[in-house]
């Protein structure tokens, strides 16, 4: 796993830049809602061996109920532990939220546990001015990746000024857009341009509504009489905590089809619808997003990663119908699927 050296984080941000499969690390429990420290281990051995080339732990899809809580540090520690059974380079991302003392703590505790980096929630209780002053406090731990969450599960709207501001301070090293709004996700497109550090902070799609169409367009920007182009250069999703190998496949076709592979191109917007009405069962955006968390963890359960689709909160449950419309994409889309290559591997990463 790559260094936390200072002279390492060069290469760390350049990996990162370049672009790779991120999936968001939920968190495995038993049933009596507790640590599943065997099934979590599963998990982050399922994600580096399917390719990703990075974790993000401690985010939304973690559930942002473990931040002030003393399961945040094991969790992130078994990632990072985990991480470290594997020869090959492993980006670690660790989620911070809560308002500036928490944010900077979480930061050093990821740091201290041998983090890269850290994705920085947005906390509705600050101002945009008080946002970038948290921002430019967590830098001088770890570089930091912005966030733009969607407002239905805790994200809040933000300027395009903010995000030129955001995207100004040197350690921020990428922004993970998922507003899952097209007008929001061009003003971060447009703020970052607007910055001059478009070569230098990596745009990851967050936005599980529009993934591969995000992943393939090169995004024409106009600012200040000055055409720039810009992309999205990975993904860093909680619809990438299921069916990851496929997610490396797809993210690996969306480089051909940047460089110009009409076939890739063509192939990979038909898979675009296919792959967000997948996204619309596992997410329940039928009912507000209320059962993402538990619609991830049924994909998982399914494979035999969890047990169960137990959350912190017992009322965190699938929504009336959801289930009815995981089986249906369940059944409609095998292609988008990782069952053989999770069936090959689940014995190895339970021991």
């Amino acid at each position: 796993m790559l260094s936390t050296a200072p002279e390492a984080q060069t290469s760390v941000r350049e990996l990162f830049r370049r672009g790779l499969v991120i999936p968001a690390h939920p968190l495995a429990l038993t049933a009596e809602r507790e640590l599943d420290e065997r099934r979590q281990r599963a998990l982050t051995r399922y994600y580096v061996e399917a390719g990703a080339g990075g974790l993000a732990v401690g985010v939304h899809t973690t559930q942002f109920a473990i931040h002030g809580t003393p399961l945040l540090a094991p969790v992130l520690e078994l990632a990072a532990e985990t991480a470290r059974e594997y020869s090959r380079d492993v980006v670690l991302v660790a989620g911070a939220t809560g308002p500036t003392a928490q944010a900077v703590a979480e930061a050093e505790l990821a740091r201290d546990l041998g983090y890269h980096m850290v994705l920085l929630s947005p906390y509705r209780e600050a101002d945009e001015d008080e946002l970038i002053e948290r921002a430019r406090a967590v830098g001088e731990v770890l570089p930091v990746i912005g966030f733009y969450l969607q407002p239905a599960v805790g994200g809040r709207a933000l300027s395009r000024d903010f995000w030129t501001r955001l995207a100004s301070i040197e350690a921020v090293a990428g922004i993970k857009v998922a507003p899952f709004d097209r007008y929001r996700t061009l003003d971060v497109l447009h703020g970052v341009c607007r910055s001059g550090r478009e070569g230098e902070v990596a745009l990851y799609t967050g936005n599980d509504d529009h993934i591969l169409a995000d992943l393939i367009t090169p995004h024409r920007v106009v600012v200040d009489g000055r055409e720039v182009e810009v992309e999205f250069v990975g993904g860093l999703l909680g619809q990438w905590a299921v069916w990851v190998r496929r997610a490396v496949e797809l993210l690996d076709e969306a480089r051909r089809a940047r460089a110009g592979d009409d076939a890739a191109t063509r192939r990979l917007l038909s898979l675009d619808g296919h792959l967000t009405d997948a996204n619309a069962a596992i997410f329940d955006s039928a009912n507000g997003f209320h059962g993402c968390i538990p619609g991830i963890h049924e994909i998982l359960r399914r494979q035999g990663l969890l047990a169960g689709r137990w959350c912190l909160d017992p009322q965190e449950e699938l929504s009336p119908g959801q289930l009815a419309e995981i089986d249906r994409v369940w059944a409609a889309y095998p292609w988008l699927r990782d069952d053989d290559f999770v069936a090959e591997g689940l014995d190895r990463w339970l021991k």
